[in-house]
C-alpha cells in the first residue's frame, strides 16, 4: 500500500507472519546533513506518549549513569507509596555507614542528615530530587531492604520487570560501583515509566527548592529554570560518568523525554540538552499516513474462524517524524506478538505501526482490530497447527 504525505512517499511493508515478536533493530542516529549532532557520548530523545524514538546516538551503550541512577531508587519508593507498603510520614534513620558514606564526611551530595537521626521519607524523597542527597538514599535502601546491597537486588528485580536491558545496579545512590550501569534508552525508558505510573509522585521533580533543617537546597536540575517546558527529572556526575541528564519536557500537550551522558562539562550538559529538547518540539511534526477506518495492515490468528484480523487505528493514523529533509522515505512496519489467539475482538489493540524515516527518526502508533475473530472449531486448529509445522505460518 502506498500514500504520500507532503511529498513524502510511505510504504507500510506487512511482515512475515511468525511466532514471536516481530521486530526491527534499534534505530542509531542518521549521518544526513539534516540530522541531529551531539557532542554527548550517549543521547536519546522519545516522545513520551508513545515511546517512540526520535533520535539515538550509542543509545544502547551502557555507562556508568551516577546519581541518575537515582530514578531507580525512586522508582522503588514511588511503587511502595501507591501499594501502600510505605507512608509518607514513615521515619527512616541515617546510619554511621549512610552518613560516612553518603552524608558530610563523604564530600559528596547530601542532605546533611545527622547520624543517628531520623527524617521522614517525604523529606528524603525531596532531598533526593532536590539535592541529590546520597545520605537519603543509602538510608531509604538500608530501610526498606535491610542494606544497600539487598537494595540494589531489588533494584535489578523491578528494572528486568519494567524492561530495561542494559542496566545494573550495585547501589541506591549512583556513587561509583562496578555494577552500576545503564543505557541512555533504559534510563529514557525508566523515565516514561515513572510519569506514567506514578504521576502524583512525579510533581515532586519539578520542585526548584527545598528547606531542610538550617539547609536551603535548589534544584540541581538547571533546566527546570530555562524557558522549555521542562518538569524532572534527574542530573548525574562522577568523575568516571562525565555530566549527564534525564529531562522531560511539556510543550502544547506533547511531552518528549531526552537523556544526555558523559559530556564534559556542566554547560556542555545544558547546552546539548537544551540543543536535543527544542530540536524535538521545533523540528518534528504529526503526519497523517492513514484515515479513519482505513485498513493499515493484518496480522495472522491462530486456530481463528479467518486467517488474519485486519488491522486500523484509532481515528485517523499520525506518527511524528521530522519536518525536514522534505522527501524523505519512510519505511512502515506492523509490530505485533503473533500469532495471535482467538477470541480477538473489536477494538482490541493487538498491534503496532512503527514508522522508521530515512534520518533515523521512529515513530509508533497502537493498531486495533478491524473485525471480531471467534475461535474456530478442531478441523481447522488442525489446518493451522500442519500450517506452522510445515510452513512457518505462511498462508
Amino acid at each position: 500500500m502506498r500514500t504520500v504525505i507532503r511529498g513524502v512517499m510511505f510504504w507500510v511493508g506487512v511482515l512475515a507472519f511468525g511466532v514471536g515478536l516481530l521486530v526491527a533493530r534499534p534505530v542509531e542516529a542518521s549521518n544526513s546533513k539534516d540530522a541531529f549532532k551531539t557532542v554527548a557520548q550517549q543521547a536519546i530523545l522519545i516522545d513520551a506518549k508513545s515511546g517512540s524514538s526520535l533520535y539515538a546516538f550509542n543509545a544502547d551503550e551502557p555507562r556508568p549513569p551516577a546519581s541518575m541512577s537515582k530514578l531507580m531508587t525512586l522508582t522503588l519508593v514511588f511503587k511502595a507509596l501507591k501499594e501502600g507498603t510505605l507512608k509518607l510520614t514513615d521515619e527512616f534513620v541515617v546510619s554511621e555507614d549512610a552518613w560516612r558514606r553518603g552524608g558530610a564526611p563523604s564530600r559528596t551530595s547530601a542532605m546533611f542528615i545527622p547520624v543517628n537521626t531520623s527524617a521522614t521519607l517525604e523529606e528524603m524523597i525531596r532531598g533526593l530530587v532536590v539535592q541529590s542527597g546520597n545520605d537519603a538514599a543509602i538510608a531509604i535502601a538500608e530501610g526498606m531492604a535491610g542494606s544497600e546491597a539487598a537494595f540494589a537486588r531489588l533494584m535489578d528485580a523491578e528494572a528486568k520487570r519494567i524492561g530495561l536491558t542494559h542496566s545494573t545496579f550495585g547501589n541506591a545512590s549512583g556513587l561509583p560501583h562496578p555494577r552500576q550501569q545503564m543505557s541512555a534508552r533504559d534510563l529514557a525508558v525508566l523515565a516514561r515509566h515513572m510519569i506514567y505510573t506514578y504521576p502524583d509522585f512525579y510533581r515532586y521533580f519539578a520542585e526548584k527548592e527545598f528547606k531542610y533543617r538550617r539547609f536551603r537546597f535548589i534544584n540541581r536540575n538547571r533546566l527546570l529554570f530555562m524557558k522549555l517546558g521542562v518538569d524532572g527529572l534527574k542530573t548525574g556526575y562522577t568523575q568516571q560518568a562525565g555530566y549527564g541528564v534525564t529531562a522531560s519536557a511539556v510543550r502544547d500537550g506533547r511531552r518528549l523525554i531526552a537523556v544526555v551522558m558523559g559530556l564534559k562539562t556542566k554547560n556542555d550538559r545544558w547546552d546539548e540538552a537544551k540543543r536535543l529538547i527544542e530540536w524535538g518540539f521545533n523540528g518534528f511534526a504529526s503526519f497523517k499516513v492513514f484515515e479513519q477506518g482505513e485498513v493499515v495492515g493484518q496480522a495472522r490468528v491462530w486456530g481463528g474462524s479467518q486467517f488474519f484480523v485486519p488491522l486500523v487505528g484509532k481515528g485517523g493514523v499520525e506518527v511524528y517524524l521530522p519536518r525536514y529533509p522534505v522527501n524523505q522515505r519512510l519505511r512502515g512496519e506492523v509490530v505485533y506478538n503473533g500469532p495471535l489467539k482467538p477470541p480477538v475482538k473489536r477494538g482490541d489493540q493487538v498491534a503496532m505501526l512503527r514508522v522508521t524515516s530515512s534520518t533515523g527518526a521512529q515513530s509508533q502508533v497502537p493498531l486495533y482490530a478491524a473485525t471480531d475473530v471467534e475461535r474456530a472449531g478442531l478441523a481447522r486448529r488442525g489446518f493451522d497447527s500442519l500450517l506452522y509445522l510445515g510452513l512457518g505460518w505462511l498462508p
